[in-house]
């Protein structure tokens, strides 16, 4: 079964020409592109949150394999649904689902299911996609959407995730989709976004899932971002870093509600 596209031309541009115009753009070459662990993606509309996304994408030499773990919006499917088989969609053309990778995690972590009822409305990998597409044609992805909030549950599918990787894809790249805080005063989510971000770059994903709770931080996609770092870790990941913090004022001028949205690379 091929994954149609829900956000094009809404998103995203959904006319092949002018998706690859915008993607040129937000992807200014940089000359420190190189191959990285795991990484941090916002999932808006292009126009809020493209130029954070295009400071992540255009400092990671995309790899053969892309793993995406993104959140739930829609509350259906399972705990941990995993897309089986066929093609992802957008205007860029069609990218194949990693079949082999994705049964090896299935076979490894009983928490993963086969689900396509979890993806089938959901954006926040999508919107991801084009960047992958952009800058490696020959991408394949696994992609998994998570909707469980149990610290111990999220470390197993990290830990699970790596130790395939480690021994079947060694240079594949993992990138949680997340927008941070929703809907608050530009102070507010500078201050709350600050104290998450915090832990992130430090490689903490008990003290994020513990200050996310403590402070209401509305990430939506702490939870994929947890088994990022605990993925990367196992991986032997050392450092993280901030490639840029910018919120949905910083585009509108509007600070009185605002999305914050950041930009991580984790080697």
């Amino acid at each position: 079964m091929d994954r149609q596209p829900i956000a094009s031309e809404s998103f995203y541009p959904g006319n092949k020409e002018d998706l690859a115009g915008v993607l040129k753009t937000l992807m200014t070459d940089s000359p420190e592109k190189h191959r990285v662990l795991g990484a941090i993606s916002p999932h808006a509309g292009y126009v809020y949150s493209g130029g954070v996304m295009g400071s992540v994408f255009s400092r990671i030499e995309v790899p053969d394999t892309v793993v995406i773990l993104a959140p739930n919006h829609s509350g259906r499917g399972k705990p941990y649904s995993i897309w089986p088989e066929g093609r992802w969609i957008t205007p860029l053309g069609e990218t194949p689902t990693d079949e082999e990778l994705v049964n090896e995690i299935l076979g490894t972590c009983e928490l993963i299911e086969k689900n396509e009822s979890a993806h089938t409305n959901e954006h926040s990998a999508e919107v991801i996609l084009p960047f992958l597409q952009y800058s490696n044609p020959q991408v394949k992805i696994a992609v998994i959407v998570i909707r469980s909030n149990n610290f111990e549950d999220l470390s197993t599918v990290g830990k699970s995730i790596g130790d395939v990787l480690k021994t079947k894809r060694p240079d594949a790249l993992v990138v949680a989709s997340s927008d941070m805080t929703h809907y608050e005063s530009q102070q507010s989510v500078n201050k709350k976004d600050k104290s998450a971000i915090a832990e992130i770059v430090a490689l903490r994903e008990e003290g994020l899932h513990r200050v996310v709770q403590e402070q209401d931080v509305t990430m939506c996609g702490v939870c994929p971002a947890i088994s990022m770092l605990v993925c990367s870790k196992q991986r032997a990941a050392t450092k993280a870093e901030l490639t840029r913090y910018e919120t949905s004022g910083d585009i509108t001028g509007d600070y009185g509600h605002v999305v914050g949205y950041a930009g991580v690379i984790v080697e």
